[in-house]
């Protein structure tokens, strides 16, 4: 098992989801020093801080030991389709609240950035949803 392969590995998923070390180690509750020693190589993450890496960055452990190519996207992450769908169904869901009444924020008539603000807040929402559901209510056979 190649230690620094695992470490870089880390690192990699780490920065391309843009975590600081200090974020990812308060996320997987081990110190930030443990941390950078695992990214360096100077230390080797026992069995169960393999899982708790894993789980994480949904990869599998095998990927985290190199010995698998493919970064999976989880199962219940959305497709492409799906946000566009949601993102109409947001944006169709704006176009009623503005059409029912006058869209008000502490009485005054609502800016178009408040609104912008409004539709990403309700998209976002939605695909928070959308991926519990997936999560939820997709049969174990397709799942990772």
């Amino acid at each position: 098992m190649n230690t620094n392969n695992i470490g870089e590995i880390i690192a990699n998923l780490r920065k391309k989801r843009s975590l600081s070390q200090a974020q990812l180690a308060k996320a997987l509750n081990i110190g930030t020093s443990t941390l950078g020693m695992y990214e360096t190589g100077k230390r080797t993450p026992n069995p169960e801080m393999l899982e708790k890496f894993a789980d994480f960055f949904h990869v599998s452990v095998d990927y985290l030991l190199g010995r698998s190519k493919e970064e999976k996207e989880p199962y219940y992450e959305l497709t492409d389709k799906e946000k566009n769908d949601i993102a109409i169904q947001a944006e169709k869901l704006m176009q009623g609240i503005e059409s029912g009444e006058n869209l008000n924020f502490y009485g005054e008539p609502a800016t178009e950035e408040q609104k912008e603000r409004l539709v990403i807040a309700i998209q976002t929402a939605m695909e928070m949803n959308k991926r519990k559901a997936k999560k939820k209510f997709t049969p174990k056979k397709y799942r990772d």
